[in-house]
């Protein structure tokens, strides 16, 4: 395990959460992942980090065939104004590289906001370091991170 995985895991138990930390080859991409896992796109969950225009943050959970709809996420927040921050910010934001990024073991622990379309799966997901993969039911998940579930996503997966 690493710095990155270990944060994951202690904060997944401090919630309750099961998870199961795998190591995996590289990935090139989230449809290599998943190719890599044996599983579709849309099992495994793109923990996205949104910038509001407060320069606070949110996460946004987003199944892998699917992009964040900004209206939809607009609405549901009560904001009018969100954005995908640059690289860096993320990683200042959550401690996390891109393609690691997840909502557990942030250095902060920012609201966060699942697609209804992950209900109800096991689901795979960012796990704090490159080559390894978080394995979670995402109704465990969403109930530990106490997420407000929603209609956020749109179809297509450029996010």
């Amino acid at each position: 395990m690493t710095a990155g995985t270990n944060r994951v895991r202690d904060d997944a138990a401090r919630r309750g959460i099961p998870i199961e930390i795998v190591e995996r080859p590289p990935a090139t991409s989230l449809e290599h992942a998943a190719e890599l896992l044996d599983i579709t796109p849309a099992e495994v969950v793109k923990s996205l980090v949104v910038k509001r225009s407060d320069g606070s943050y949110l996460f946004a959970l987003v199944p892998g065939d699917r992009q964040i709809s900004w209206s939809k996420l607009r609405a549901v927040v009560g904001v009018n104004k969100l954005r995908m921050p640059e690289a860096d910010l993320a990683l200042e934001a959550t401690g996390f590289a891109r393609g690691t990024i997840t909502p557990l073991g942030s250095s902060t622990a920012w609201p966060v906001f699942a697609d209804h379309r992950i209900a109800g799966k096991r689901v795979s997901m960012g796990s704090g370091d490159h080559g390894y993969t978080v394995w979670v039911n995402s109704d465990d998940l969403v109930t530990g991170l106490d997420a407000t579930v929603a209609d956020i996503t749109m179809e297509g997966s450029t996010n």
